[in-house]
């Protein structure tokens, strides 16, 4: 595990955002819905294989209950369904990545064991404002198994971990790219504007044949046309998007210029909101790029810091949550009958930050995960927390000091670095993606009917 202080909230925020997003959004938002009953239809139905992934099979059972809660999510956010056919189809391309991805993690180790999924499964719950027995009421209400529910979550984590592992972790951001980054947002005075932005990929294979070429580029012609012809571009990218967002209507979301490729900045610059760019061409294949709105971006402002340290118990199959809160209850007790905060920190944290002493250093407001947050927020000076648990485990808190501070600069470089970061992580996801892909055997016999 990294440090705390500053790749902690890194670490919290990109591994939950996608777990709560199957959660919240998908799955559990289908179920508490109560608008799933194509799940209890699929186990009726006769079952067959429509793809093979290299030895494994996905079933016509498999792609119903996907479909059904990716109908459902779509719909709430209002995004008109492509013909069924079509939808069919994307979907299973989506299930057919992800099976891919599943069989690379199994090959090279990368597990979930029971005690991390139902620590993630609490902490679905409790977004949901559920305990987990009412979870599993709602899981189960709708037809379909708490048990295959734990296995949805527990390969979404995995993915989530895999991406981590093979492809953001190797991305590096030197001081040299956030001064070139910098620099050119200020000459090209696109600094202060940020764009919400959708996109729709039509994917080129690794060595494509001029063949295959063409024949993509016609599809992202067609897709161009459609849009242009009055067809919702959400609409265009969840029937014909090869891209992972497609069944979410192809967003993106709020980007400044340094979280897109150059080829979509450009394009954006000479667009207005609702416009769509020309078919864009780039390693990965063909684009269009919609622009949904522009706006400047958010100066920092004056911020209150906190200078914290702390003490870190994780548990594990060895060490119960139990165990962690009473060991930490101990701790307390010898720090406030004299015993040496820094000391017991150094002797008994599971942080990074044990080393010295258990310091933070200075951490402003989002950097740390909210449990955290709470509990710091609420201590003077000086003064003790009980143990607070978080995703991390068990921590006792004492704060040392506070500030307000004007972290324009600090904030300015920090985003600059997320943004080249995430702009690199995306490229290379995308190409890491389709690696994956094309060296996996596919037969996809949806595709024959």
């Amino acid at each position: 595990m990294m440090g705390f202080s500053r790749h902690f909230c890194l670490f919290a925020h990109a591994a939950a955002s996608r777990l709560l997003a199957v959660a919240a959004i998908g799955t559990l938002a289908a179920l508490l819905a109560g608008s799933v009953p194509a799940l209890a239809q699929a186990a009726i139905k006769v079952d067959r294989i429509v793809a093979v992934v290299n030895d494994e099979a996905i079933t016509q059972v498999e792609l119903d209950r996907r479909v059904a809660v990716i109908e459902t999510q779509l719909k709430k956010q209002g995004v008109a369904l492509p013909p069924r056919d079509v939808f069919e189809k994307q979907v299973l391309e989506r299930l057919i990545n992800d099976r891919a991805q599943l069989q690379l993690a199994q090959e090279t180790g990368l597990r979930v064991d029971d005690l991390q999924l139902d620590r993630t499964l609490r902490r679905i719950a409790e977004e949901n404002r559920l305990n987990l027995q009412e979870l599993r009421t709602a899981v189960e209400r709708d037809g379909m198994s708490f048990s295959q529910f734990r296995e949805d979550i527990r390969n979404e984590i995995i993915l989530t971990r895999l991406r981590e592992r093979d492809v953001d972790n190797k991305i590096a951001v030197s001081d040299a790219e956030i001064d070139q980054f910098l620099n050119s947002q200020q000459a090209q005075g696109a600094a202060a504007t940020e764009y919400d932005v959708s996109h729709i990929l039509i994917r080129v294979p690794e060595q494509a044949s001029p063949e295959q070429i063409q024949a993509r580029k016609q599809r992202a012609e067609e897709a161009l046309a459609q849009v242009r012809a009055g067809t919702p571009f959400a609409q265009v990218a969840s029937a014909m998007s090869d891209a992972p967002d497609a069944l979410q209507g192809g967003a993106l979301g709020w980007r400044s210029p340094g979280r897109l490729p150059t080829i979509f900045v450009t394009a954006l610059e000479t667009l207005g909101p609702g416009e769509t760019s020309p078919v864009l061409r780039s390693p990965a294949g063909f684009h269009l790029v919609r622009l949904n709105e522009k706006r400047g971006a958010e100066k920092a402002a004056m911020v209150s810091q906190t200078h914290a340290r702390h003490i870190l118990v994780k548990t594990s199959e060895l060490v119960s949550e139990t165990d962690a809160r009473n060991r930490l209850v101990q701790l307390k007790e010898r720090i406030e009958n004299g015993a040496d905060f820094g000391e017991l920190a150094r002797l008994q944290s599971e942080d990074a930050s044990a080393s010295n002493g258990g310091d933070l250093g200075w951490i402003s407001p989002g950097d740390t995960v909210p449990q955290f947050e709470r509990a710091m927020n609420a201590l003077s000076p000086g003064q003790l927390s009980d143990p607070v648990q978080t995703p991390f485990g068990w921590h006792l808190i004492q704060v040392l000091e506070r500030r307000d501070r004007d972290v324009s600069k600090e904030r300015e470089r920090l985003q600059a670095r997320q943004a080249i970061r995430a702009r690199k992580g995306d490229e290379a996801y995308q190409e890491w993606l389709r690696q994956v892909r094309d060296r996996a055997y596919v037969e996809n016999r949806l595709e024959r009917n």
